[in-house]
Order: structure tokens, then sequence, then C-alpha cells
């Protein structure tokens, strides 16, 4: 008999309360005897020397306990904007959310980030307003802000008590003496039965409101909303009890073959490489060969984790609904299907965009082979890092996506690796798109052996198109597996362009090509590929794209003329403000080079009266490109006799 299992992610802007609320979850259900505290690093699910000194949480953790006989498998994500990639992967591997929001802060950048990931994978979600005590909390102003910024379908089901002191608690606006006016309205546009009941002024009983509450909630159609204080335990029951009879049960399928995610990878001291899984459909057990399907390998499992934050228990097999560690798959990494593909995997969702590369250097030069692996191995756990390392300039780059995340690295490489390292100042990324249409050919034929003849058109794509590539050539001019390298290759070649950058938006097609029956092999196309791609961008020439983010600001009515300046002179643009009760609200977009530390400003120009959210929005034309074109890294392929000798290993 398959056990009633809920696995749920629970998400939140950071220092929204998040990891408090997860510490009494595992109080209240038994699971932990003593409280822990954030301020003294003694929670659960902050377990890493760097989370415990900061606070804050960086890394996913999961951990599982039951309430009222139901196991709840709770996955804990870093609330800070730096950490979303760990918010994505977490995303494809719940089946509903606990969205918490603070009562004083509201709906933040990163809340709002979230919901729509949420929203697109179409995730049963609870919200929660958290500090209901605090001064300053509005739980009304906050339920307004959901709607009018995340959704119509919240429902209330508590209100506020005494908020903003300590007396403050919750009473319950949805029980058998008393049915929530606004709930039932909603309710009734997704159910016709009640419908016909309010439209008729009948007497709708609570347990048949409540029953149609489940479905709408197990069908992401209403969203509710309550309330509490973690910190004080204050509504922490209420909730586990929501979480419970509104989230709907996965049906497991543990008979079907096994069909698992890889979302995660830890490192212990003692077993090595940690593979965290989340299994869909089948199970495994010690001592099975599985194979990765992504990898097409097969390896054996040497032992299945249950995993209680920097605990566990080796159960020795999983199932169905199960998230769990396994060791003894070396070759294994993040985004890895394990068994076989299934429908129930969920595609990957993207939160936010690195928009910055950093150069790291070791402090010590007898450290830069070992600093060179300590990153590849973190960017094998977290693939947004996108590590890049330039042997010819002897220079190590990553991605980041902002500076706390720069920090967390840092503190990494010295408490995991024992390697001190310093990241130099973050570069803003910028991005190449071609200026017009135009050809790229390449003739590779010489020195012998080796014949590759291509001919590309290259076209500029519409924004945000990416890498769009086709071939209009038959497999009688180019046969079909050195077509497949063509493709395959493209990607790579287009990782910098002539100005240094990144090519984004992009079209390209495949118009003419010539194999040799004799001297043809796979690599010789591998080798053309980036040359006439190359060939292509020299002739067209290609226009330098910038990050904008969107922003949304609220402040006192008096600073208006001020922040509108400053965005004027950043090279932002804004639409009219909109005025309320003697504040605004002023949304537009702006250049990341010439706005990245504008938050800080802001705090500090408006005495912290001010509030603003950021978020990536696009890459447009760059105003002065002169001063962000940079030096192709490594050989270029239009420095064709180096290029050819180097990829054919004949340079070192």
């Amino acid at each position: 008999m398959n056990k009633s299992i809920r696995n749920i992610g629970i998400f939140a802007h950071a220092d929204a309360g998040k990891t408090t609320l997860t510490e009494h979850f595992l109080f209240e259900s038994g699971e932990i005897k003593t409280l822990g505290n954030v301020d003294a690093g003694t929670t659960q699910s902050d377990f890493s020397e760097t989370e415990k000194s900061r606070g804050i949480s960086v890394r996913t953790s999961y951990t599982s306990f039951v309430w009222n006989d139901v196991q709840i498998n709770l996955i804990d994500t870093p609330g800070h904007i730096d950490f979303s990639a760990e918010a994505e992967r977490s995303i494809r591997i719940a089946d509903a959310a606990l969205l918490i929001i603070s009562a004083v802060e509201g709906v933040q950048a990163h809340t709002e980030t979230i919901w729509n990931a949420l929203k697109e994978r179409h995730i049963p979600v609870i919200f929660f307003i958290n500090k209901i005590d605090r001064a300053g909390a509005d739980t009304q102003l906050v339920i307004e802000e959901i709607k009018k910024e995340l959704t119509q379908s919240a429902a209330v089901l508590q209100i506020a008590e005494n908020e903003g002191s300590s007396e403050a608690n919750i009473k319950s606006v949805w029980n058998k003496f008393f049915l929530n006016e606004k709930t039932l309205e909603h309710l009734a546009e997704c159910d016709e039965e009640l419908l016909d009941l309010y439209l008729e002024e009948k007497k709708i009983e609570f347990d048949k409101a409540n029953y149609s509450l489940q479905r709408a909630v197990g069908n992401a159609d209403i969203f509710p909303i309550l309330l509490g204080t973690a910190k004080y335990s204050i509504g922490i029951n209420e909730l586990l009890n929501a979480l419970v009879h509104y989230f709907p049960e996965q049906k497991h399928m543990s008979e079907n073959k096994l069909s698992a995610l890889v979302f995660a990878i830890s490192h212990d001291n003692n077993s090595g490489k940690i593979i965290h899984v989340r299994i869909f459909e089948g199970k495994l057990k010690n001592r099975e060969l599985i194979k990765n399907h992504t990898r097409n390998i097969d390896e054996k499992v040497t032992q299945v984790r249950k995993y209680f934050a920097d605990s566990f228990d080796d159960i020795g097999m999983a199932s169905a609904g199960d998230i769990v560690g396994i060791c003894g798959l070396k070759h294994a990494e993040v985004g890895d299907v394990l068994g076989s593909p299934s429908e129930k995997i969920p595609e990957n969702v993207s939160l936010k965009t690195s928009l910055f590369t950093v150069q790291v250097k070791p402090i010590k030069e007898k450290d830069f082979a070992k600093l060179a692996y300590a990153l590849q191995e973190l960017s094998t756990e977290d693939p947004r890092l996108e590590f890049v390392w330039f042997k010819e300039e002897k220079e190590l780059h990553t991605k980041i996506m902002g500076f706390m995340q720069m920090q967390i690295l840092e503190s990494v490489l010295e408490n995991r690796f024992n390697i001190q390292a310093k990241f130099e100042e973050p570069t803003v990324i910028y991005k190449e798109t071609p200026a017009k249409s135009g050809e790229g050919f390449v003739r590779y034929w010489m020195p012998k052996p080796c014949w590759a003849i291509l001919k590309f058109k290259i076209e500029a794509g519409e924004s945000g198109s990416g890498i769009v590539y086709q071939s209009n050539i038959s497999v009688d001019d180019v046969q079909q597996k050195y077509q497949n390298e063509v493709k395959r290759t493209i990607p790579e070649a287009l990782k910098q362009g002539i100005k240094g950058w990144e090519v984004t938006d992009i079209k390209i097609t495949l118009i003419e090509g010539e194999d040799h029956h004799i001297h043809s092999r796979p690599g010789d196309f591998a080798i053309a590929t980036p040359m006439g791609i190359m060939d292509g961008l020299k002739n067209i020439g290609t226009t330098l794209l910038e990050p904008f983010i969107s922003f949304r600001i609220s402040a006192p009515e008096e600073l208006l003329g001020k922040i509108a300046g400053d965005i004027t002179q950043m090279r932002g643009r804004f639409d009219s403000p909109e005025i309320k009760n003697g504040r605004f609200l002023l949304k537009g977009i702006m250049p990341l080079s010439a706005s990245s530390d504008y938050p800080v400003k802001l705090s500090s120009r408006s005495g912290g009266k001010a509030k603003i959210s950021v978020k990536f929005h696009s890459y447009q034309a760059c105003k002065d490109e002169n001063d962000h074109i940079r030096a192709y890294k490594g050989i270029s392929p239009l420095d064709t006799a180096k290029y050819i000798l180097k990829a054919r290993k004949a340079l070192q």
C-alpha cells in the first residue's frame, strides 16, 4: 500500500521567515525536540558553515515529517534572489507550494517571480502572511497586494487581531459557524452546484463548501491565504492542517519503470558525491544498476538515503513520490533523468538570468589548478555558474547572479576546498546579435586528411529568440552524421562573437555544403563550423546588446522629482507615476550597467522610506558599445592557421 505523501516546496523573498517556519513545522510535528534559531545558526535546514555564519539559506534542503498520518517532504529553498537557480530546481520536484509573504514588507520582486513560475506550472499554492506581530504589519494591505500583483483568486481563510503588537493573533473566517462571503464567491465561479445554491440564496453547508475549496485548491483555481507568526508558533498548527487537507495527494506509480530527476548534488567527506533525486515513477534500491538516460550510461547505487537536513538514514529502497539522496553515481549531473523519461517530469523554469561574469584568482599561485577543478565541481552542482577556463590567458571565469552569491562562493571555496580566492570586480554580461543578413563560408580541406565545406546564411533573429538553426541541404551533399556535428557545434561556436561576447537572437541556415567520401570525418565539421560562423559575423558585423532591468519604486510623493531625475540620468524610461495616499508608484526599465548599485543609493537617499524591486527585462542595443568590446579569449576561428593547429591538438 502506497503511503500518503505531499511534496511541498516552501518559497519566499529573503527574510520573510521561511527557515523559522520550517523549524516550527519540525518541532510541532515532534520531529525535533528543541527549536533552533536562525540568528544563532542552530536551525535544521540551514546546516552548512556558510549558512550558519550568515543566517541565510544558500542551498536547497529537504526534510520529512509526519502530520495527521501524512508524510510531508518539505523542500526548503533559498529566498535571496542570487540563489534563484536553487528555487528553479525545487519547483520542478514540488507538487504544491507554500509561498510566504512578510506582513510588513508585502509582495516583493522575488515573490512575484516565484509566483509566476508556480503559475506557469499550474502548481497548487497556499499563501502564508508571516510576522503579523511586527510593528508596521498590515495584513489587509498585503492581501490587496496579493490580489493586485499576483492573483484575484486568493481566498482569505483567516484575519488578524491586534496585529503589529505582541498580542497579535488570528481568527478563522472559514469554519462551520462562518463562511467568508468573498471566498464563497470565488468558489461559485468554479463550482456550478455551489453557484446555483449561491444565486438562489440557499444555505451552504460548511462541509460542502470546504470540499469544493479542497478541489479548487488542488486544481490551482483558488489559493488560500492564512496568517501567523512563525517565531511565536501563531498559526502553525492551522497551517499544517491546511497543507494536509487542501493540497491533493499524488498518485504514485511505484510499479512502473524507474523515472527520477536529479535536482541537486552535494558532497560529504566520507561518501563523496551525493545525488539528490525526486522519484516520479518506479523504485530504486541499494546495489541496483540503474540507467542514466541523459548520459546513456549505467551506474550502481551503493546507498539510498532519506535526509533530515544534515543527517540521514540508509533506507535501502525508495519509491515513487520519495525525495532521496543516492551514493555511487559518479557521472550524474543536475538535470539528468535516471531510468526512463516520463511526462510526469516537468520542464525547467527560469526565474533569473545571470547578468554578471567575474574572474576568480587564487591568493596563492600554487592553488591555480586546484581552484580550477573546485570551480568545475561547483559548476556541476549549479550549471548556472557556467565556469570557463581560458587556458591561453590562464584565466578562470564564472557567471554570477549578484554580489551576495560571489561572497558565498568565496566562503565555500575556503571552507570546503581550503582555497583562498579573490573575486575581481564583476562585469555586466553584454551580448552580440547580427547587424544585418549575410553569408559565412569555410573550406577546410588542408592540411589533409580533412574535408568540410560549408556555407551559412546568417540573419538577426527576434529579440529573445536565442539561437535558431536549420539545414536546407541534402544528405547527398553532406551526410547526416556530419550535419549532426554542425548542429551540435553551433552553440559552442557562438560563445564568443567578433566583439568578444556571446552571440544571441540569431538565425543560421546551412545553405551549401560538401563532404568527401574518403577524407571527411565528423571532427572536420566540428572544426569547420566555428570558422564558417565567424567568417559570416565578420562580413555582416554585430550589434552589441546590454541587459535592461525593470523596476518598481514606491516612495513618499515629495521624493518623486529626485527619483525621476535619477532614473533619467541612468538612461532609464518610466511610465506616468501612480499617486495614492501620499506615496507614488513608478514603473519602468533602465540599463543594468548604470543602475546595479541604485537600490543601496535609493535607500540612503530616502532614509529607508523608498521600496524598490527589480528583475531582468530584456537585452537591448547598447548606446556606447565601443566602451564594452573585449578581445577574443583563446584562439579565434578567424585566425584559421592557429585555430586549426589548436583544434587538431598540434599546438600546445
